[in-house]
């Protein structure tokens, strides 16, 4: 598979996360309904979460083994655990950091009574209502797009996938991922808009966060074509892994508040074979 093909179709595997997107525009759902598209999106998120670590400890057990036969220094396979750590903390905390940092600073000052009389402190209260609507609306898109740039370092490690199998020949197993992983990032839309709420984006935004999930896929495959880096890979894995963790942590967090329990762990499992199954598909073909 040529590079030129290569860096296409590894495109055209990002871009299929715009599928799901759309839905956050609908505005006909019931506050169950997104309760259940989030909590479906959480469920995909697990799964990734699986998938990201599973894939950032086979390369630690491949290293380990060739090792324990010789093929490897002790001091590699140290330095891959030390990255696979240190790419953990960094998508996690590092995360929860930038997150504190984006949030306003300090609450805001109580109107002043008596003197402004009822109805300029009615006018305050007002304000201030609709400023919280606004600092809630601000603070449900910056989660959309942190969802989109957790899902994005993941999609950059798949990238990688698709690039390194094209470049070793693999034609089949290439295609194989490709079709797999636009499969998989179809479901990942649902994933970025299910938290939102009753918060309705604008088609810029979907625009955005849709380029900042999909495009390292795209990226990805580019790098993984002409570079072959198995610590490149497993620092993507692990900070993946780590953000995807705070983001779920976030997500459910706000769920809470409702009381669907029993909806919320039903469409957790839902969205969680989800991701199975689009990863089975993968698995076939690459067999």
């Amino acid at each position: 598979m040529s590079f030129i093909q290569t860096v296409l179709l590894g495109a055209l595997a990002g871009a299929t996360i715009y599928l799901g997107l759309p839905v956050g525009r609908m505005q006909l759902l019931s506050s169950r309904s997104r309760v259940a598209l989030a909590m479906f999106a959480v469920g995909i998120l697990a799964f990734i979460f699986v998938d990201v670590l599973s894939n950032g400890l086979d390369i630690v057990h491949t290293s380990l083994q060739a090792y324990k036969h010789g093929h490897q220094t002790l001091a590699y396979v140290i330095w891959l655990v030390v990255l696979l750590a240190a790419g953990f903390g960094a998508g996690s905390a590092g995360l929860a950091m930038i997150q504190r940092r984006m949030r306003p600073l300090g609450a805001r000052r109580p109107p002043i009574a008596g003197g402004a009389g009822a109805a300029a402190l009615a006018g305050v209260e007002a304000d201030k209502v609709s400023l919280e609507l606004e600092a809630a609306r601000r603070a449900a898109l910056r989660t959309g797009l942190t969802i989109a740039a957790a899902i994005g370092v993941h999609n950059f490690a798949e990238g990688l996938a698709i690039g390194v199998s094209a470049r070793a020949g693999a034609i089949s197993l290439a295609t194989v991922l490709i079709i797999g992983f636009a499969l998989h990032n179809a479901t990942e839309g649902f994933g970025i808009v299910g938290p939102l709420g009753d918060v309705r984006p604008s088609w810029r935004w979907l625009g955005l966060a849709g380029l900042i999930g999909g495009g390292p896929t795209f990226v990805g495959s580019l790098v993984g074509y002409e570079v072959t880096s198995h610590a490149l890979e497993l620092a993507f894995y692990a900070s993946a892994g780590g953000a995807i963790l705070f983001v779920i942590g976030e997500v459910w967090n706000g769920m809470r508040r409702f009381a669907y329990r029993e909806l919320e762990l039903a469409m957790l499992t839902a969205g969680f074979m989800v991701g199975v199954v689009t990863d089975l598909i993968v698995a076939y073909g690459g067999g």
